[in-house]
Order: C-alpha cells, then structure tokens, then sequence
C-alpha cells in the first residue's frame, strides 16, 4: 500500500514543485521509498509527471520500485494497492513468453496494461488504485478497484489556458498541498452530508472541484488531460435467481480469499475485535497459514466497552499470538489531534482504527487483516430487520388515508419531544417516524432516514442549504443507487446499499487514511469482490437467515470453534467517546463550537450549534455523542485543512 500522485501539464519546475509537494505531503503513505518520473514533453510542452511513496510489503528489492517502467512496453506506472491473483496473472503471462525482473505485483499489473490496454483492469483481483502512462499513445490510464477500498482523487485545472490540465492523488489533502487550486472552498453540499450522515458521501469530496473515481471505475486522458474514456469495468451482481450457490463452494471460495490475503513478505496481523467477523477471518488465517497468526485487541479501561476479555479466550481457542493493547482517556486525549489529523476528510469515524493501526505498528507490523465487511455480506446490522418490516408496514397501510397514518406518526414522534423537555428534540428513530412513513415507498430514502444524525427539521436549522442532495446524498449517487438496487428484494438491496454507502463511502475511506497515517496496511479478506460475486449467489435465506446471525459465516469462518463465545449482543468496536467527550474532551470542543467564526466557515450556523453542545453537555436526552462529535470534527477540519464556504 502506498501512494500516488501525477499531473498531466507543463513539463516545467512548476509543476515538479507542485508534484513534489504532493508526494511529501504522504510521506506517511510511503516511509520506505519514493520516487518521480517525467515523460517527454509533446510540442506545446505538455506530459505527464508521476510521482510514488512505497510501503514495501512484495518485492522488498529495489526492482519493486515505483514509477516503474516496463522494460518491454514502455508503459510506466504508479500504483497503489494489491493485486491477489498477481501469480495466476503472471503464470499465464509467461505462458505466452514473456519474463519479469520483479517478483512483485506491480511488474505484472504494468506489463498486463501494456500488453492488453484498459481491458486487463476487468481481470485484476485486488484492491488498488494506479496511473498509467502509455509513451506511444500518449494517454493517462487511471483506474480504481471494484468495491473502493484504495481512494483516487482528481482534479481539473478550472483555466483551458493553464500550466496543467489534471491532477490526481491518494488523499484530498495531497492535492490541496500541490498549491495549484488556488484558495480551496468548502462544498455547500459537503457539509451538509457531514450532518446527514457524519461524513461526505461520494464522488464529490469536501473540497469544490475536487472527485473520486467511483468504484469499479477506470478512465483515459490524452496528453492534453481530456478525458478518452470512462467505463465501469465492474458491477454489483444481480441477486440470486436459482441457488447457484451452496456453502460447501462457498466455504472453498473464502478459505481461498484468506490465502491470498495472507501473501507478504513483511510480518503481518489481525485486528481482533471479538466479534463474528473478525474471529472469522482470525480463524481461516490459522488454518490457512503455517506459521503462527498474531492478533491484536485494543482494550479500554471502561469494562462496559472492553472486548479485552473475550477476545483474549477467542485468540486462545484459535491459537494465535494474542496482544492486547490498553487505550485510557489519557492516552486518546494525548494523541487526539495527531489523530483527527489522519482524517483526509470530515468524517465522525476512523479513530479507533488509527489507535489500533499505531499499536500494530509498534509492534513491529506492517500489513493487518481486518474482519470489516461480514456484516453488509451477510445481513449483521439492525437495518437488515427493521428497513424490511417499515417497508412491509407502509405497503400494508396503503388502504387507510395517508393524513391518518402520518397524524398517528406524530403522534408517536411527540411522545419522545416531549420527554426531553422541549430543549433540543431527541434525534432519534423513533422521532423520524413521520418522516419514514412518508417515504415508506423507497427503499434508498428509509435506508437514509434511518442513518441520518438528526431529524430533517434540525438539519436545516443546523445548515441553511443542503445544496443538491437529495435525502442526504448527491444526485449522481443517488442514481447508481437506484440502478444497483432495482428489482431486488429488500434484504437484497439494503445489503447493495450498506456496501456501497456504510462500508464504502464511510469505512473504507476513513481505515485507510487512519491506518496509512501509521503506515500499516489494512487487508480486508470479506470485501472481496470473488466473494461478493459468490455470495449473490446464495438465496436470501441461506444467506441472510436468521437475521443478524450470519449464520452461514459463523458455519464456515467459525469451524472448529464453540459457539458459545459468540452467544453474546452484539456490540460494535467503539471508543467510550460518551464519557470522554464529557470529561477530558469537552474543553477543546467547546472552544470550537463555541467559535462563531469558524463554526460559520463551516457552513453551519453558529447559534444552533452552541444550542446543540449546551443540550449535548445538560443531558438532553436521544443526543448522542456521534451528532456533536461530527460537527466538532466539520468544523476543526475545515480550519486545519484552511477550506472554508
């Protein structure tokens, strides 16, 4: 895992400063090595620059090194990531002739490119984002995985007649570094995602004119920075029409993705939460591996959010090398800042990631397995049993006046107005009710609902324009949405919608910025597209059945252990921000909030967001932490990051 950067223009000091800003600005991303590399000019001056920081994790030699050129093609490449069947892709290549001077993956992904062109990225297994320059043609090949765990970000010089035309990075703040967007504005629609949904839903990003490809996503630019081509080389897989699936091909295909989850040649771990997930992938490790597994826990001093304790007999039933890592009030708070400054953008999330990627870290590893993506496979969250059941509840009720069931949802709704006392209305589920019966009809509108931080009624309150969401998120992701989900069933589509949005808009992003600012790389063996595509093939009741179990994960990933470690509530892996907010934390974020400067640079307004901390701090009761932590970190990151409205 590592970093990348480029720009296509003036090949020019200019725009060697500005590129060599951008790869020190993730010199986290890459601590082992870095590099850059320049094409020849065309006539009017124009090429393109790349730049590379490594985290060396296949090949550790020198021929491992990046911008690496392919001695045959000429291809040149910048690449961010792994690719899992690199060794079938590189037996079949050799099967034709050809030879590698590197044992890694990057010399078989840029001779692939070279040889076959944009269509050899449909073949690549992995997660990765790369940039690579074709010196005949003249064009730019940018690619991004199918399921977005590896970022890519561009940018469009807004002057035709500019010293550049295009630049791209691993991280937002990588091009805000290269000096060459002027003074960077806030997006109004950024920060009203932040308080819809606690972070900023894609492609756009916080920053005007900055985007991210989109999943599955590759494009082509001329040496001028015009765009050639843009093709989804991959896509959600339509649901299950026949049970094409059973576990026992299942089960092969996720022992398989533990495999090849598990090539390195620098030592590596597992993120151990206790839970189904990540037992699972600890489990399938060990029995994939033959030499000792090491896990890791990251414990807190708080009992009611230590999983220390069952972590510690699950990691002795499996027979790893167990570690387990304290995190006090005391330590979070020393290191917050350094933390929060990990985040590439605004986002309620990430943190417990970056302490435990930093502990790893010190440990002396460099590339962690993580259980992330069980829950959206496999129907975990409580979304999976509720949205169905709202659904089902408003086709049921479709005979009776709707005045008469939104009168009977406010109802409802009043009910918990009124036991907070009338300061703040408690942000709750329950409190939306009328809002969700209106929208009973559409699944996407429910899922966000559902999701959102505050009732629509205090989110324009809190920020005047929401720009162009539409419930909660940009009009063009709204739409792929839309599509991915049609004619599914609802469990079918709200797993489409959890992959895409909770897990690749949200944990996807936020781990991978938080566990690179500790230069570790995180592997995710259940975000898998194989696997996905081999899951879809299940029918949802061997997969989803019965709901929130993961059934059909625990019988495959948890063989050989006593189901009764697992018999427990499930409980996510959080930090005690409650209490921490309250105590140590409070002085630092009141200043903040208390700011009308920098709470108004923010977009929001000033007035409702000191009313929001004042109700947060007096116990108001349905305001939990994640609504004021996520403007908190809205507005910090906005003056650190110098981005403003």
């Amino acid at each position: 895992m590592c970093g990348i950067a480029g720009i296509i223009g003036r090949i020019g000091d200019r725009n060697r400063a500005a590129l060599k800003r951008m790869s020190d600005a993730m010199i986290h991303r890459g601590p082992d090595g870095h590099g850059m590399w320049e094409s020849t000019p065309d006539a009017r001056g124009f090429g393109a620059l790349l730049a590379h920081r490594r985290l060396a994790i296949l090949d550790l030699s020198p021929a491992g090194a990046q911008p690496m050129v392919d001695p045959i093609s000429g291809h040149v490449i910048v690449f961010n990531g792994e690719i899992y069947n690199f060794q079938e892709l590189r037996d079949r290549l050799a099967a034709s002739g050809q030879t590698f001077q590197s044992s890694g993956d990057t010399a078989v992904l840029v001779r692939a490119v070279g040889i076959q062109g944009p269509d050899a990225v449909g073949s690549l297994r992995g997660m990765f984002a790369f940039a690579s320059w074709d010196p005949q043609r003249r064009q730019l090949l940018l690619a991004r995985d199918p399921l977005g765990i590896k970022p890519l970000y561009l940018a469009r010089c807004p002057d035709p007649s500019g010293e550049w035309s295009l630049m791209f990075a691993s991280e937002v703040r990588a091009l805000l570094a290269s000096g060459l967007l002027g003074k960077p504005r806030l997006r109004p629609e950024a920060a009203a995602s932040v308080v819809w949904n606690g972070f900023v839903a894609g492609p756009d990003t916080a920053v005007a004119g900055i985007e991210s490809l989109w999943p599955g996503q590759l494009r082509v630019y001329d040496g001028s920075g015009n765009e050639e081509m843009s093709r989804n080389f991959w896509a959600m897989p339509p649901p299950a029409d026949g049970g094409r699936m059973d576990e026992e091909r299942l089960s092969a295909i996720l022992e398989e993705c533990l495999r090849l989850h598990l090539i390195s040649d620098v030592p590596l771990g597992v993120f151990l939460s206790g839970g189904v997930d990540s037992s699972a992938v600890a489990n399938l490790a060990r029995r994939a591996n033959r030499g000792p597994i090491h896990t890791f826990t990251l414990a807190f001093e708080e009992p009611e959010y230590d999983e220390g304790p069952i972590a510690r007999r699950i990691a002795e039933a499996i027979g790893t090398q167990h570690r387990e890592v304290v995190l006090s009030e005391q330590q979070f708070a020393g290191r917050l800042d350094e933390a929060l400054d990990s985040l590439d953008q605004p986002t309620f999330d990430g943190l417990n990631s970056y302490y435990m990627s930093h502990a790893v870290r010190e440990a002396g590893f460099t590339v962690a397995l993580v259980g992330t993506g069980g829950d959206e496979l496999f129907g975990g969250y409580t979304s999976f049993r509720d949205l169905p059941r709202l659904h089902s509840w408003f086709r049921r009720l479709r005979w009776m006046p709707r005045g008469t069931v939104e009168a009977g949802a406010r109802l409802i709704a009043s009910a918990t107005r009124r036991s907070n006392g009338g300061a703040i209305p408690p942000q709750i589920r329950w409190a939306k009710l009328p809002d969700m019966l209106r929208r009973g009809d559409d699944l996407i509108a429910l899922y966000q609902l559902a999701y959102a931080l505050f009732l629509p009624d205090f989110q324009r309150a809190l920020i005047p324009s929401d720009g162009a969401l539409v419930d909660g998120l940009p009009g063009k992701l709204r739409a792929r949405l839309e599509q991915e989900i049609r004619e599914r069933s609802p469990l079918s589509a709200i797993s489409v919608l959890e992959q895409r949005l909770f897990l690749g808009e949200r944990l996807l992003r936020d781990n991978d910025a938080a566990s690179m600012a500790a230069s570790i790389e995180q592997r995710l063996p259940l975000v898998d597209q194989v696997l996905v595509e081999a899951v879809s093939e299940l029918p949802d009741g061997p997969r989803y059945q019965p709901l929130r179990q993961k059934a059909a994960l625990r019988r495959i990933g948890l063989r050989g252990l006593d189901g009764a470690l697992f018999d427990r509530p499930k409980s996510g892996f959080v930090l005690p921000f409650d209490r921490w907010i309250r105590r140590g934390l409070s002085e630092r974020i009141d200043q903040t909030l208390r700011d009308p400067a920098a709470v108004g640079a923010a977009g929001l307004d000033p007035a409702v967001v000191r009313r929001l901390w004042e109700a947060f701090l007096g116990g108001a009761r349905g305001l939990y932490w994640s609504r004021v932590w996520a403007v908190y970190v809205l507005v910090r990151w906005c003056l650190r990051n110098e981005v403003h409205r």
